[in-house]
């Protein structure tokens, strides 16, 4: 898990996702008791990255599990190491009334969608502010630019991370 420095939010708003990166058939088998972090799925061995993101569009923190894990299953554990937010936006797969609960806790509106099928409906959303997420989106695009990323190579979670951890420093870099 990394932090990118514990300061106010710029604008106050952080964005989070989940996305899954295929891992090459070398990557698994560690002979390690460490962990590594790959999991079976209907895709073959994938590993999921989450991913923070403030309002500038750059990287605050990440978290990596198997491929199989879904997104509310790790969300209390990353929301819970964020810094302080006054919005929090997250997509569909994070609709989960615990987590909404747990943000409210933290100080932030959570401006999540709910499900199709849900009974309470979506009234409350701020489809305007919704529309931003778009930038944790490209965060993970511009990850993806990174061989090591897009295709797991490393066979052990410590390794990857470090790899994920270069790319987002050179996604802070200035143009």
């Amino acid at each position: 898990m990394l932090v990118f420095g514990k300061y106010r939010l710029f604008q106050g708003r952080l964005f989070i996702d989940g996305s899954i990166v295929k891992a090459h058939q070398h990557s698994s088998g560690a002979a390690h008791e460490n962990p590594a972090a790959i999991g079976k799925s209907v895709a073959g061995n994938t590993t999921k990255i989450y991913m923070a993101v403030d309002a500038g569009g750059l990287p605050i923190q990440f978290s990596i599990t198997g491929g199989e894990v879904h997104d509310c299953k790790e969300a209390p554990e990353f929301v819970a190491k964020l810094p302080l937010a006054d919005y929090m936006i997250a997509d569909k797969g994070y609709d989960s009334e615990l987590l909404r609960i747990q943000i409210r806790d933290q100080g932030a509106v959570p401006v999540i969608p709910r499900k199709q099928n849900s009974i309470i409906g979506t009234e409350d959303m701020d489809w305007c502010l919704y529309k931003y997420r778009h930038l944790v989106e490209n965060v993970f695009a511009r990850l993806k630019h990174f061989r090591a990323i897009a295709t797991r190579y490393d066979k052990l979670k410590r390794n990857f991370e470090g790899a994920i951890a270069l790319a987002c420093a050179f996604i802070w870099l200035p143009m």
